[in-house]
């Protein structure tokens, strides 16, 4: 089997979200770029992640075709690589259906940035693309559409969360965070009101985390 390290991300992410609650059943959908080509490693359609395994990830080109592997594709195959093919500095997405999340995409609501790791790892609100429906050429171009040159997430109107990355784990920290975010949103909500960061302090914050660590 040929990219082995891609199946290995793609196979794992797929385990981390399953096991964190941000999806449901077969739900959702990850994938990782092979290389500089329109070629990526995706998911397969209706496998439950508990039995996942190396050889069930799919080859697929940029035209949709399978090129290795047993199983269909995931049926969002034509959002991940639309996505790819108007992002090349994305190397891996994450597509999630995660509570949280998906009830700001169903009340089409934008996220705003309320957290400081909302700042420091996403940079911006998370525009609501517009609604298709699922496994659509129409669903993609929304959502191409919404993330524009520089967006790191987008929530797909009464569907889920989309977070993209220049890593598998990158696009795992956001949707983890996104969802934090919601939650916290809503709960502040409730509260009387959640306080927005301004997009100067969310710009200072964004830079200041491109040094966090070691």
């Amino acid at each position: 089997m040929e990219y082995q390290e891609e199946r290995r991300q793609v196979l794992a992410a797929a385990r981390k979200i399953s096991g964190a609650g941000l999806v449901t059943g077969t739900w959702g959908n990850v994938s990782a770029r092979c290389g500089e080509k329109d070629l990526m490693i995706v998911t397969p359609s209706g496998v439950s992640y508990d039995t996942l395994r190396m050889e069930d990830m799919v080859l697929v080109d940029g035209s949709g075709q399978v090129l290795e592997g047993r199983l269909k594709p995931s049926s969002e195959v034509s959002l991940h690589m639309g996505i790819y093919k108007n992002r090349p500095d994305v190397k891996a997405i994450i597509h999630t259906h995660s509570l949280y999340a998906a009830a700001f995409a169903v009340a089409g609501k934008s996220l705003p940035v309320i957290l400081e790791e909302t700042a420091q790892v996403i940079g911006h609100e998370v525009p609501v693309a517009d609604y298709a429906l699922c496994g659509t050429d129409s669903l993609a171009a929304n959502a191409v559409k919404a993330l524009r040159k520089d967006k790191q997430a987008v929530l797909l109107a009464n569907h889920g969360l989309v977070t993209l990355g220049s890593s598998m784990a990158e696009a795992l920290k956001k949707a983890q965070v996104i969802e934090k975010t919601s939650q916290v949103f809503i709960y502040a909500q409730i509260l009387g009101g959640a306080k927005i960061i301004s997009q100067e302090d969310t710009a200072r914050l964004k830079e200041k985390f491109k040094n966090y660590g070691q």
